[in-house]
Formats: C-alpha cells, structure tokens, sequence
C-alpha cells in the first residue's frame, strides 16, 4: 500500500475484541510494509554494527605496520557508509508509510463507525473521548506500527551480533551475551506504572478536551447569561491537572531514558575493564579489544528501539482498547428482534398496532465480529408502509403528516432516533427504554437493513443539525430522488430572505456569483439560528425520502414564519410519510394525524383540535398551562353547563389562526 492509494477502498472489519488483538489485526493488515521496513532496517543496522570489524582491522593493519590491509579497512568503512546512509533513508520511508497507512486505516474505521451510528454515537460515548480516539490514539497506535519494524531489524541484529562476539572472542562475547539481554530487560519493571502515569494524563487531557468542545459549542449560550469566567476557571483548572499528569508521566519515562544510559555505560565499563586485562596477560590481540569494544558501543544503538518499542507499546495498547470500544459498538441492539417481535401497544391505543407482528423479526441479522457489524440483510422489494416505533406504540400512516408530542425533549430525540433506525439501548439517559428496538417500516426492522438502504427509505433531522462549510449549492447536493428542486425547497423551508442574506454577502466582496454560490462558513456561524435551522430543514426536503422524520425543526423561527414553514412542507411531501416531533401548536394543527407520547408511550390519537378538547394532558403540554390556570379553568366549568369548556377550546382555536 502507497500512500498516493489513500484512502482505502475498504479499510476492512477490525478485531475488535481488545486492544492487543486489534493491534495484531493492524500489523497482520500491513504485513507487507513490516516485512519491508524490517529489511531495510537489517540493511542499516548490519552495516552499523559491521562498523566494527573494519576499524578492529584497521587498527591491527596499523599494529602490523600493513599498509594494504589499512587500505582495505578504508574502502570497506566506504562502503558501510554507503549502506547505512540508503538503509536508514529506505527505513526511514517504509516505516513512515507504515505509520501513515495505519493512522488513515483507523480513521476510516472510525469515520465509518461516525457514519453508521450518526447522532447515537455521542449517547454511547462522550465527543470528547471521540475527539481524542481520532487525533491522540490514532497518532499513538501508528507510532506503535511504525517502530514495529525497527525494533524487529534491531531485535535479529543484536542477537546476531551476540552470537558473533562469541564465536569470535568467547572470553568477551560471553559477557557482551550476558549483559545485552539483562539491559533489555532491565526496564520492564518500571513500565506499568509508567502506563499508569500516561493513562491518568490521557484520561485528563480526554477530559479537558471535551470541556472545551463542549464550551466552544456553547459560547453564545455563555456570553448570554454571564457564564464565560465560570467556564474558564474550569478549563483552567483542568489545563493544570493534565500539567501535573504530564509532568508526572516525564518523569517515569526519564528514569527510565536514564537506565537505559546508565546500564549500558557499566556493560562498557565491564568490558573495557574486563578485555584490558585479558590484553595485558596476552589473552587476546589488541584488535580483537578495539573490534568487541566497537561492538558494544555500537550496540547502544539497535538497544534504543527497544526502549522505543516499550514506550509505543504501552501508549498504544490503551489507545488501541479505547478506539475497539468506540469501534465495537453497535448500530443494532442486542435482542431487537425478539424486542421487534413483542407487542407493540404499550399505549393501549388499538389503532396504534400493526397486525403484522409475525414479520418484524426477520429482517434482523446478527454478527459475530466483535462488534464490527458486517452486511445485513439485503432486500429486493423497495421499502414503504406504515412506520411503527414498538417501543412507544406510535403508528404512522404511509403518505400522511403525522406530527408527535413527547413533552420531554429528550425522549422526542430518543424516538427520532428509534425512527431512524437506531435502538436506544447504550445511552445513560435511556431509562426504562434502554434495550427498545428500532422502528418497523412495512413491517422490516429497519435496525436490520444496510445502513444505506435504511438511510436512503428513512431521514431523520435532529433538532440540532450541523452545516458543513461550502457554498449553498455544494450544502444542498446530497442525494436525492429527483423530485424535488433546490429550489422548491427552499421555498417550502422559506429561505427567501436567507438568499437575500448571501447574496447581499456575495455582492459585498465584490463576487456575482449569486447566493447559491455564496460560502457559508462552518456549522453556518455567519447566519442567525433561524436561519442555519431552514436552510437544513430545505436540506432535508431536497432529497425527498420515502419517510421524513423532523425534530423540533421550527423551534428557533418566529410563529409567522412557522406557519408558512408547515404549509410549504405539507404542501412539498403530499403523499410521503412526514413524522414531526414537535409541541407547536401552528404545526400540530396542520398536521393530518397528532400522536399524544408521554412517559414513551402512545396515549392518545387524533387531530390536534379533536386531542385538545379531549386530553387535558395534551392541552396541559401544547398550551403550556400551568396547574393554577387548568384550576381556574375547571372550577369555571363546574360553575356552569358545558357551554364555557367549548368555548375554550374555541378560544384556543382562534389563538392559533390569528398565530397563523
């Protein structure tokens, strides 16, 4: 693999089992490139180490006074120059490509992962603790492939050359073959709890990290209510606990830098001491002294990869468990097709089942892997039908607008995602619905289908949704069915003075491109929340899904706009299934169909008038009325024939078409 290939066509399935198994699977991926790396690496170290035996040859030439022998120690330090120069520079090469391969193969990993999940993935794991897998650990985990291959060139080099030693003068090899071992040895010890220290600074910095993210996020919301200097005293005070955990894991790692200094100058020592004597009684030849002397000095250097090696390995086996963690999560629950299969009328609302219970289990498919989800059941038969949530009991009809009142914003982004194919089972937050299933399109669990053929029936907008940067033409080139225009979108989402916006911007730095060239910048931070809400929401409409499922999507627009906002859309997808989760009574009042989900359970059906002149919980939710006013109201009931309770209800009425 060359990095001009990048990226991969397929990453592959990761063994996601555990962090050394997920590094074996990394290594056995790249097996050509180590192999590769590792030659080049025995290219340079031999002739490093072979230094050696050129000056012992030379320096005994000079003892016997030869002058052709000194010519030949000359033109071969000539040539160990040259190899050691082309085989670090190939080492070098090999080694980083496969640093490079290996980052951008989990990265890929990951990104897929991001993909698959979509907005689950920050219930199942902190975005801090993402941030931090896709920059810190990649990089760690990389660095563990790359000095792979050196350590291996360095591992057969220094047995090689021990070997050597004594075969060519036992008295000192043997004490080189000794001492070489016991100074490889000699820091592991002192490893754990350098990897104890390095995980607490990994951890903190995770942390602060993700404080920061989140502040960063938030900093309108902070400048609003005064909040900046409290939130910066806690990323203060977060910056100096990674400082002193960083300081702490130095230090471990500088004893043992200075171990690894100070055994191999004794070994030196011991040699030097040792062959001085054996010189002296005539034991051995001056040479033979200077060639085991070169040689342990030498050696100091193939012993410095394993140092390398153990410092990579114990920040990447951390690195490598948390990124199978967050690759060995799961785009389906365990269980979701018995789950799937149950009896979805939670709400005790007869109209609110299917009828075809018996189906609902058969699109689910489990894998093995680890966590790494393979294929999924493939389907020939375009989807369409109703869509049921079994966990709620909430029923949408094919081809109407149905719009949802959950009450708890939280378990309106819980359904939304349950809709979408999502199974809420991993989140903190989950509560009595942790373990439910994924919703039923036609009675096909749609947790069960590839990703993209659930994507591609289902759309899902959340409440918050992201703009990329880039013009509003490259925002609105997503797939789609062709149906509907950008322009019929935007129109639907009212985005005319959005347009106006941008081509006001365009014409101001002097370009005529027009507004569907304009650049946005990220996440749409030149344009007002309004704003960035319907240009997604037109994003949203452009591709035209068989079943579109909005959160809260006028929440950050004045009740005018809103209005318009729900006659384009209902007027856009006529004959499509739209799925609005929302407590606005301008669109609940547009809608065809008003499903009543409190506590995550289907209580009431109907429209939105027929619900507020039935359910006082409902009306307690759209209304906003508090205890004291629902008190006032039932106590002007009791005074009286029912005449006053309708005419509240036809005050309400009118409160929403004077709205409109």
């Amino acid at each position: 693999m060359h990095i001009r290939d990048l990226p991969y066509p397929d990453p592959g399935r990761p063994d996601v089992r555990s962090g050394p198994r997920f590094l074996f699977w990394l290594g056995r991926n790249q097996l050509g490139g180590q192999v590769k790396a590792a030659l080049w690496g025995l290219v340079h170290m031999a002739a490093l180490v072979s230094f050696p035996i050129a000056i012992g040859f030379g320096v005994q030439a000079v003892v016997d006074r030869s002058g052709s022998r000194l010519a030949m120690s000359g033109a071969l330090m000539v040539g160990l120059t040259v190899l050691t120069a082309l085989g670090d520079a190939m080492l070098h090469r090999a080694a980083v490509t496969n640093w490079i391969t290996a980052a951008a193969r989990v990265q890929q990993l990951l990104a897929r992962k991001a993909v698959e999940l979509g907005s689950a993935l920050t219930r199942k794991v902190a975005a801090g603790e993402v941030v931090a897998v896709s920059t810190g650990d990649v990089e760690k985990i990389g660095w563990f492939v790359e000095a792979l291959s050196r350590f291996t060139a360095a591992a057969i080099t220094t047995v090689a050359v021990c070997v050597a030693l004594v075969l060519y003068q036992p008295a000192l090899g043997v004490v080189v073959a000794v001492g070489v071992p016991a100074l490889a040895l000699a820091v592991l010890p002192l490893l754990p709890r350098a990897a104890r220290r390095a995980d607490e600074q990994r951890e903190k910095a995770g942390r602060a990290t993700e404080l920061a993210s989140d502040t960063v996020a938030g900093l309108r919301v902070l400048r609003g209510i005064g909040g900046e200097e409290l939130f910066l005293g806690r990323y203060r005070h977060a910056s100096q606990e990674v400082r002193v955990a960083a300081v702490r894991s130095a230090r471990m790692w500088a004893l043992i830098a200075a171990v690894q200094v100070a055994l191999p100058g004794l070994l030196l020592i011991g040699v030097v001491w040792y062959g001085a004597s054996l010189a002296r009684d005539g034991r051995i030849e001056v040479g033979e002294l200077v060639t085991v002397y070169s040689a342990v000095t030498f050696l100091l250097f193939p012993l410095r990869h394993f140092e390398e090696i153990a410092m990579a390995y114990s920040f990447s086996r951390p690195s490598a468990r948390r990124a199978a963690r967050v690759l060995a999560l799961r785009r389906s629950s365990p269980g979701s097709e018995s789950a799937a299969t149950g009896d979805g009328g939670e709400g005790g609302e007869p109209q609110e089942t299917t009828g075809d219970g018996g189906e609902r289990g058969e699109a689910q498919e489990t894998t093995g892997d680890g966590g790494e989800r393979g294929e999924a059941q493939e389907t020939t038969a375009p989807l369409g039908g109703d869509l049921y949530d079994p966990a709620s009991g909430m029923l949408a009809p094919s081809g109407l607008l149905t719009a949802v009142v959950c009450g708890d914003p939280d378990a309106a982004g819980r359904l939304a995602d349950r809709l979408g194919g999502h199974p809420t089972h991993d989140g903190p937050s989950d509560g009595d619905q942790a373990g439910a299933p994924s919703a039923l399109l036609g009675g096909v669990a749609l947790d069960g289908l590839p990703l993209t053929t659930a994507r591609a029936a289902v759309l899902v907008q959340d409440k918050d949704p992201v703009l990329l940067s880039g013009a509003l033409a490259e925002l609105l080139d997503v797939p789609r069915s062709g149906e509907v225009s950008a322009e019929k979108a935007l129109e639907a989402a009212q985005c005319g003075d959005v347009l106006d916006a941008l081509a006001q911007a365009s014409a101001a730095e002097g370009d005529d491109a027009g507004p569907m060239r304009t650049r946005i910048t990220e996440r749409g931070r030149s344009l007002s929340g309004g704003q960035r809400q319907r240009l997604a929401l037109a994003r949203s409409l452009v591709t035209d899904p068989e079943v579109l499922v909005l959160d809260e999507p006028t929440s950050a627009v004045d009740s005018h706009t809103e209005a318009r906002i729900a006659d384009g859309v209902r007027r856009l997808r006529a004959g499509r299934t739209t799925i609005v989760l929302t407590s606005s009574p301008l669109l609940l009042d547009r809608a065809d169909r008003v499903v009543f989900v409190p506590d995550g359970a289907a209580a009431g059906v109907g429209t939105h008038r027929e619900l507020l002149g039935t359910d006082p919980a409902y009306r307690a939710v759209v209304t906003r009325e508090t205890e004291d006013e629902a008190a006032v109201r039932r106590a002007g009931r009791s005074a009286g024939p029912a005449g006053p309770g309708l005419e509240d209800i036809g005050r309400i009425e009118e409160q929403i078409e004077e709205s409109a």
